[in-house]
């Protein structure tokens, strides 16, 4: 592993702006906002991104 992230978004983005990028070849993982690159990044451990990604897949944060 390198000390830089990778950030890559999502192939399912429609690049409508309410994106977030993930780099996972770091430890913790790293999650930001596409449109604020320079601003906050969460680390969250593999468990805790695994759960996050089960919990979008199955619509528990929709907002519409």
């Amino acid at each position: 592993m390198t000390n830089t992230p990778n950030w890559f978004k999502s192939s399912y983005s429609n690049n409508g702006g309410a994106c977030i990028e993930v780099a996972t070849n770091l430890l913790p993982i790293h999650v930001r906002d596409s449109k604020h690159r320079t601003g906050a990044v969460l680390e969250l451990r593999p468990a805790t991104f695994a759960s996050f990604v089960t919990g979008v897949k199955n619509g528990q944060f929709r907002t519409r």
